[in-house]
């Protein structure tokens, strides 16, 4: 049997009110140690003044009690909602660890239980983590509809379907001498077919998901003295990378996250870009050159007030670059292409602001289907959909059945149908303690 777990449900700290919470198969024995009536009724607050063991006061609180299996993880939890101050939270705990079987909990050890319990699957698991880590209203939103199940119905009417596809095929090999229509191995690959299509619309979306959860990728890219970091500064609206008329300040790559709209933006920094054989500058010249190959969109910033051919900027061309005219408080003619601004006065900075968001927008906002959000739910996806095209050359029945148990087995790993220790250990590490 497991132990029982217990750990604050709110952040460390000075704070009008802690959470405890406990959780387990003795998680009732909190109301002896403390001295509370044992007749609490479930989900009803009920106010006690917690003692330790010697009669000693703690605190006034309020007690809940929850029955399994209707309770976050599916066990019998209590929750001991006390004043916020560390010596009282840190009684509470101190207690707690006395009483037999009880232990503190790992993290996100409460969520993962209840997956265990049935009470959700590891998409609505990884939907809540990202839920409190969410730092803008769009990452609120795809965090919500996930936690409410969004992804994982969508994979398990794949798995259904899998289901049903994969019984047909096993009547068809184990009953030849029934009457089983004819065209049911046609019905079978044109089913497979279906599927195989929705998962690669699925794969095919820009990596939104993934992009809306992690944050837009933005890298300001230009000659050394362009305006580059001033510009960083502006679209910050704080001071975040130094400005030196000395070229070859910025060195390094430095970062800046945003929220815009509600979506989540990473803005770097980059060191300007020329030929050099100083060793150091040379390096920040490669990485500058790595971020903007990897951003979703490129600012390629100009010094308009400079006649100099500016080769290095140039090389960066195609849809996801906006070219960004600098310096337009020191020229008389802004008649050229691309978007003049002065990072050093503000003025274009709304309108540059503008096409930044609508860039966004465009690549993250949320569809009517869900977004797969993690690497391993790509992996697994493809993986699934490998097996589906594998089935459909398949020589031979049986091993065209053989294909469709393991795609239904690598998409079982996405919601938790199929137990992977290690699965589990990977997905839960990064919770916080208490969740």
């Amino acid at each position: 049997m497991k132990n029982t777990i217990f750990a604050p449900a709110t952040a460390a700290g000075k704070a009008g009110v802690a959470i405890v919470r406990v959780s387990g198969p003795d998680a009732t024995a909190v109301f002896e140690r403390f001295g509370v009536r044992k007749d609490i009724e479930p989900r009803k607050a009920v106010f006690a003044k917690l003692k330790k063991a010697d009669g000693t006061p703690i605190d006034d609180a309020v007690v809940l009690y929850f029955k399994a299996p209707n309770s976050f993880t599916g066990e019998d939890v209590v929750e001991l909602q006390t004043h916020g101050g560390r010596a009282v939270l840190s009684s509470v705990l101190a207690e707690l660890s006395l009483i037999d079987g009880f232990r503190p909990a790992d993290r996100g050890e409460f969520t993962r239980r209840a997956v265990e319990n049935g009470k959700m699957d590891l998409t609505a698991a990884e939907g809540l983590a990202d839920l409190v880590d969410a730092e803008t209203e769009q990452q609120r939103k795809q965090a919500l509809r996930q936690m409410n199940g969004d992804l994982g119905r969508l994979y398990d009417g794949w798995r259904e379907e899998l289901v049903r596809l994969l019984a047909w095929s096993e009547a068809y090999i184990d009953f030849p001498e029934e009457e089983i229509p004819a065209d049911v191995s046609e019905r079978i690959r044109g089913k497979i077919t279906e599927l195989k299509a929705a998962v690669e619309n699925h794969l095919q979306n820009g990596k939104r998901g993934e992009r809306l959860r992690d944050g837009f990728q933005i890298a300001i890219v230009g000659a050394p003295n362009a305006g580059k970091s001033s510009l960083m500064n502006r679209l910050a609206d704080r001071d975040v990378a130094i400005v030196s008329s000395t070229a070859g300040t910025t060195r390094d790559v430095i970062e800046v996250r945003m929220d815009i709209n509600g979506y989540p933006v990473v803005i770097a920094d980059t060191a300007g870009l020329r030929q050099t054989d100083e060793v150091i500058e040379a390096e920040g010249v490669r990485r500058a050159k790595k971020r903007a190959k990897e951003a979703d969109l490129i600012l390629a910033v100009y010094d308009a007030s400079a006649p100099v051919e500016d080769s290095e900027t140039k090389a960066f061309q195609g849809g996801n670059v906006l070219k960004i005219m600098n310096k337009k408080d020191k020229v008389s003619d802004c008649s050229g292409e691309g978007l003049w601004i002065s990072a050093k006065t503000g003025e274009g900075t709304d309108a540059l602001l503008d096409r930044i968001a609508g860039f966004v927008e465009n690549a993250l906002s949320m569809r009517e289907e869900p977004s797969l959000t993690r690497v391993r739910h790509r992996q697994s996806l493809e993986e699934y959909r490998d097996y589906l095209e594998r089935s459909l050359s398949a020589p031979e029945i049986e091993l065209a059945a053989e294909d469709l148990r393991l795609a239904m087995r690598a998409l079982g790993k996405i919601t938790g149908a199929v137990r992977v220790e290690e699965l589990l250990d990977i997905i839960f590490k990064d919770f916080c303690i208490g969740k």
